[in-house]
């Protein structure tokens, strides 16, 4: 397979020869090239001594991002690169970055501290030779996530590794090496030390990967390890004629069926039925109900993506995802009406996906229920669509200060009658301009 690096990498590596060092390509843009993908990130490595390629590359624009592990930024014509020095890692004991490290002269003892043989390829954009001393490129080629070396010692220099194991799977499509997945489950409890925010990046990556079915099924130990609140899901029988698998199970087969790649519908999805064990009740004839599941799951997602450090916009339209994910919107251009001004275009969108994605793992007795019918919702929702924008609140033609002019005092009460009006002018009782609104508060005064 002929590959090909951007100019700015090969000016990069150009130049580092040209001053007597070896320099490659080296990492996820060499897996990425080799699988015919457009690499989002090309990295160098290289003999040059971070103080050297500053030097270097001095007419150019340089960030020491990383300069105490190797690492200058060098910002090229058409991109920004990541330039590091062959290095040995010292000893890790936050799980995260070893403690120090020393540079070396030797590419493959850099390419041995890498975690996983598809991303310790190094590569000569110009004479296109590979240098894989660990068989990462035929791993490459037979679908494998293998460590390179022992498994244990890699992840124990970083836990974080273990997920990557899995985004990596996920998100490639490949299965894990055995004896790489014996550590990933023996150390799956690490987890716990590595910090939310790079837990979520992983995580997001994962949910939304071609694989995420199959991993998530494969490895549920890893996954209620960081987010616990899924563990009780696990196993937990649903005992309906409408289900054919355990509560965690149904989730992730919901969200294999999701091809979107959007990380905040691929969450709702998973978390969807997070609050069905906490709410479950067997009737006098053992079949299940549960009673309040979507608010109690709300309330459970909030905690663990907040834990996770999701994003405040994240949190709101995830746990609205899950809180709403079992409403049943009545089949009708008013009421289609009323749910896109409430959620806006997006955020039904996403909950049509939510929808969708729990029918389809549902029993076949389910189908035949109407709110499993995402489908026919959003034909009527691209009907609404089309005929112009939807009124909002924020459109309407009247303001809570005109409200609180009638006599109303400020409070909850102007708020429920602005929303009173909104359904007014959805079900197309009244007419969004402001005379008719303020003779419409009046009877409701």
């Amino acid at each position: 397979m002929k590959l090909a690096a951007p100019e700015g990498a090969k000016l990069i590596i150009s130049r580092l020869r040209g001053a007597g060092f070896e320099a490659y390509a080296v990492g996820g843009c060499v897996r990425d090239a080799l699988l015919g993908k457009a690499p989002e990130d090309w990295d160098i490595t290289t003999s040059a001594l971070p103080g050297k390629v500053e030097a270097l590359f001095s007419d150019l624009s340089t960030v020491p991002t990383g300069i105490k592990h190797g690492t200058v930024t060098v910002i090229a014509g058409d991109g920004s690169y990541e330039v590091t020095t062959y290095r040995v890692d010292g000893e890790y004991s936050d799980h995260r970055r070893p403690e120090s490290v020393s540079f070396t002269a030797n590419l493959e003892e850099d390419l041995a501290r890498r975690d996983f043989t598809v991303n310790a390829m190094a590569w000569d954009p110009f004479s296109g030779e590979i240098i894989d001393p660990f068989g990462g490129g035929s791993d490459l080629a037979a679908g494998i996530i293998r460590c390179v070396g022992e498994p244990e010692k890699r992840f124990s220099e970083d836990a974080l590794r273990i997920l990557r194991a899995l985004r990596f799977a996920s998100v490639l499509d490949f299965k894990i090496d055995g004896a790489t997945a014996s550590a990933v489950h023996k150390m799956a409890g690490d987890l716990d030390k590595i910090a939310g925010e790079r837990i979520r990046v992983e995580l997001l990556k994962l949910v939304t990967g071609a694989g995420a079915e199959r991993v998530l099924l494969e490895y549920p130990d890893v996954i209620s390890v960081i987010v616990p609140e899924l563990k009780p899901a696990i196993g937990f029988e649903q005992r309906s004629k409408f289900h054919k698998y355990d509560v965690y199970g149904h989730s992730v087969r919901a969200l294999g069926s999701y091809k979107g790649g959007d990380g905040v519908t691929a969450m709702a999805i998973l978390l969807h039925d997070v609050g069905k064990p906490s709410t479950f009740f067997a009737d006098e004839y053992g079949t299940g109900h549960f009673y309040g599941h979507a608010a109690a799951g709300e309330e459970l997602a909030r905690a663990a993506l907040a834990r996770l450090r999701f994003t405040s916009a994240e949190i709101k339209d995830i746990a609205e995802l899950v809180k709403r994910h079992d409403l049943y919107i009545l089949h009708t251009k008013k009421n289609v009406r009323r749910w896109l001004s409430r959620l806006g275009s997006r955020q039904l969108e996403r909950l049509l996906d939510v929808k969708r994605a729990d029918a389809s793992a549902l029993s076949e007795l389910s189908l035949e229920r109407p709110w499993s019918d995402a489908d026919g919702i959003e034909a009527i929702l691209r009907e609404v669509q089309s005929e112009g924008e939807c009124p909002s609140l924020r459109s309407l033609a009247v303001s809570g200060d005109d409200i609180m002019a009638l006599g109303v005092p400020r409070g909850k009460k102007v708020g429920e009658i602005l929303s009173a009006l909104l359904d007014a002018v959805l079900d197309e009782e009244c007419e969004n301009e402001k005379a008719a609104l303020i003779e419409k508060a009046k009877e409701m005064i």
